[in-house]
C-alpha cells in the first residue's frame, strides 16, 4: 500500500509540470481580456446609465410643472373710482365705494401642463437614443485600437520565443561541435584557433539568447498590463487558425460610427420640424393674496384660483429653420464623403496586406527548399572541415547560413499569421 502511494505521488510530480506546460492562451482570449481590463469596457454601461437618466427626464416633460411664486407690489397710481362715479346721479354711491389699494401681496402655486408639444419630446428621445448608439460605437472603435496593440505585442512574444528556441538549438549544436573538436585538438588534428572561432560564436549566441529573453519579458509584461492576466513562463501563446480565404467585405466600427452620425443628423432634422409645430398647454394658479386675484375691490387677504389653456405657435422664424435644414444637409454630405474616403483607404490597406500575404506564402514555400539546400551545404562543409580542406571560420559561415534560413522560415510563418490577423482587423472581422 505504501509503495502504491509513493508511485502515485511520483506520478503526480512527473505529470504536474507537463500539465503546467500545456497551459495555452489564444489571441482571441487576449482580445477579450484586454477589452474587460480596459477602462473602455465600462464606458458602454456608463453611457447606458446616462441615456436612461436623460430619457426619464425627457418623459417627465409630460408631467405638470409646479412653481411657487410670491410678490409684493406697490402702485403709485390706481383708478380713482370715487371721482369716476361721482357724476352718476345716485345719492351716496361714490361714498359707498372704497378706494383701490396701492399695495398688492400674493403667494401663488402655478401649475402648467403640456397638452400637445408638436412631437418635441419624441424627437428629443430619439436624439438621445442615437447618441447612446453613437457613444457605444465610439467605445467599440477605441477597442479596435487596443486590439491592434494586443496583436502586435502577442506576435512579438511568439516571434521572440521561436527565436530563442532556435538560438538554443543552434547553441546545442555548436557545443557538440566544440566538444568533438576538443578530441581532434588533443590528437593534433586541428589548431586551437579553430576552437576559438566556435567558442567566440558560442559567446555571441549566449548574448543573443539573453537579449531575446529580456525583450520577451518586456513584451510579456506589456501584454499582462493590457490584458490584466498573468502570463508565466509555462504559458504558450497559440498561433491562431485563420481561414485561407478572407472576406473582403468591410464591417469596421468606424464606418458604422459615421452612419450613426448621419442618423443623429436625421433625428436633429425631425426635432427641427417639431420645433415649428404649435404647442398647446393648460395652466392653473392657486393663490393667496390681497387683493385676492383680480378682485381689486376686496381689500383683504383671501384665496383664489385661475384656470386656463393656451396655444403657442411660432409662425415666422425669419428662415432660421430653413437655414438649419441646409446646415444638416451639408453635414450629411460631409459625413458621406468621409465614409467613402474611409472605405477607400481601408480597401487600399487591405490590398497592401493581401499582397504581403501572397509574398509571405511564396517565401515560406521557397524557405523549405532553401533550408534543405543549406543543410546539404553544411553537411558537406563539415566533411571538408574534418578533412582539413576548409577552416573553422568557413564552416561557421555555412552553419550560420543554415541557421538564418531556419530562423527566416519561422519569422515568415509568424509574420504570415500576423498579417492575416491584420487583414481581419482592417476589414472589421473577428476570430472564431
Amino acid at each position: 500500500m505504501k509503495i502504491n502511494y509513493i508511485i502515485l505521488c511520483m506520478t503526480a510530480l512527473m505529470l504536474s509540470p507537463v500539465a503546467e506546460a500545456q497551459k495555452t492562451v489564444s489571441l482571441k482570449e487576449c482580445w477579450d481580456r484586454a477589452a474587460v481590463a480596459s477602462a473602455i469596457a465600462t464606458e458602454k454601461e456608463n453611457y447606458s446609465d446616462i441615456w436612461q437618466l436623460r430619457d426619464r427626464n425627457l418623459l417627465k416633460g409630460w408631467l405638470p410643472t409646479l412653481d411657487a411664486n410670491g410678490s409684493v407690489i406697490y402702485n403709485s397710481s390706481v383708478i380713482d373710482l370715487k371721482n369716476a362715479l361721482g357724476t352718476i346721479p345716485v345719492p351716496g354711491i361714490a361714498d359707498a365705494i372704497k378706494p383701490m389699494p396701492h399695495d398688492q401681496y400674493k403667494v401663488t402655486l402655478d401649475i402648467n401642463q403640456v397638452i400637445f408639444d408638436g412631437g418635441a419630446i419624441k424627437s428629443a428621445r430619439k436624439i438621445e437614443q442615437t447618441n447612446l448608439k453613437l457613444n457605444e460605437k465610439q467605445a467599440e472603435t477605441d477597442l479596435y485600437k487596443l486590439r491592434d496593440q494586443v496583436t502586435a505585442c502577442y506576435f512579438t512574444i511568439i516571434l521572440l520565443e521561436h527565436q530563442k528556441q532556435l538560438l538554443g538549438t543552434f547553441l546545442e549544436t555548436l557545443e557538440k561541435r566544440i566538444s568533438a573538436m576538443q578530441s581532434a585538438l588533443s590528437n593534433g588534428m586541428i589548431l586551437k584557433s579553430d576552437i576559438d572561432v566556435l567558442a567566440s560564436e558560442k559567446i555571441k549566441l549566449n548574448q543573443q539568447i539573453a537579449e531575446t529573453e529580456i525583450r520577451r519579458e518586456a513584451y510579456v509584461n506589456m501584454l499582462e498590463d493590457l490584458t490584466g492576466t498573468e502570463i508565466d513562463s509555462g504559458t504558450k501563446l497559440m498561433i491562431p487558425d485563420i481561414p485561407e480565404e478572407l472576406d473582403a467585405e468591410l464591417s469596421r466600427p468606424e464606418l458604422e460610427l459615421l452612419e450613426l452620425k448621419k442618423e443623429q443628423l436625421t433625428a436633429g432634422l425631425e426635432a427641427l420640424k417639431s420645433s415649428r409645430m404649435p404647442k398647446a398647454f393648460g395652466f392653473a394658479t392657486l393663490g393667496y393674496g390681497n387683493p385676492p386675484g383680480n378682485n381689486f375691490f376686496k381689500d383683504e387677504f383671501d384665496t383664489y384660483y385661475i384656470l386656463g389653456a393656451g396655444i403657442k405657435w411660432n409662425i415666422f422664424d425669419w428662415n432660421k429653420a430653413r437655414n438649419e435644414k441646409q446646415i444638416i444637409s451639408i453635414q450629411q454630405k460631409i459625413i458621406e464623403k468621409r465614409k467613402e474616403d474611409l472605405s477607400d483607404n481601408l480597401l487600399r490597406q487591405l490590398e497592401v496586406k493581401n499582397a504581403e500575404v501572397r509574398n509571405l506564402e511564396s517565401l515560406i514555400k521557397s524557405d523549405i527548399e532553401l533550408i534543405n539546400i543549406r543543410k546539404r551545404i553544411t553537411s558537406a562543409a563539415e566533411s571538408k572541415f574534418e578533412n582539413g580542406t576548409i577552416t573553422a571560420t568557413e564552416l561557421l559561415n555555412e552553419i550560420n547560413s543554415e541557421q538564418q534560413a531556419v530562423l527566416n522560415h519561422e519569422i515568415h510563418k509568424i509574420n504570415l499569421a500576423m498579417t492575416k490577423i491584420q487583414c481581419l482587423n482592417i476589414s472589421g472581422q473577428d476570430l472564431e
